[in-house]
């Protein structure tokens, strides 16, 4: 009967309120994957968890660890306060260029591959710069 009763002090029932929250958090990070053309899969890779258990971070179903804001923030390029919402008094920076999305996406790839889109990226720069 211990783990029973440990288990349901540690599961509590989110109010209406954090729902809401979890909810629209989940929907900003669901757009910026999007926005990435990055599926769930990739995204769940990413961050170290199952599809299934990513997929519930986005719909709000369940509250995602704090210690993935930060990882999510940084990935997307946007800090942890526009990932949750808040303007902090200055316009909303949104979304990483498009370019530094695609930089960041190259950096996890294997060496190998980035040695490939490295050396395609120099032939058309020097084809560019004749």
């Amino acid at each position: 009967m211990l783990v029973s009763s440990t288990l349901v002090s540690f599961v509590r029932t989110m109010t209406d309120d954090e729902q809401q929250f979890l909810k629209t958090l989940g929907s900003r990070i669901a757009q910026l994957r999007n926005e990435l053309g990055l599926s769930q899969q990739a995204m769940a890779d990413q961050l170290g968890v199952a599809q299934q258990t990513y997929a519930h971070y986005e719909v709000g179903r369940i509250r995602m660890p704090v210690s993935l804001l930060p990882e999510i923030a940084q990935f997307f390029g946007v800090s942890v306060d526009e990932l949750l919402g808040r303007k902090n008094g200055a316009a909303k920076r949104g979304p990483a260029p498009k370019f530094q999305q695609q930089i960041e996406r190259l950096s996890q790839l294997p060496k190998a591959k980035q040695k490939v889109v490295m050396e395609m990226l120099e032939g058309v720069l020097s084809q560019a710069s004749r």
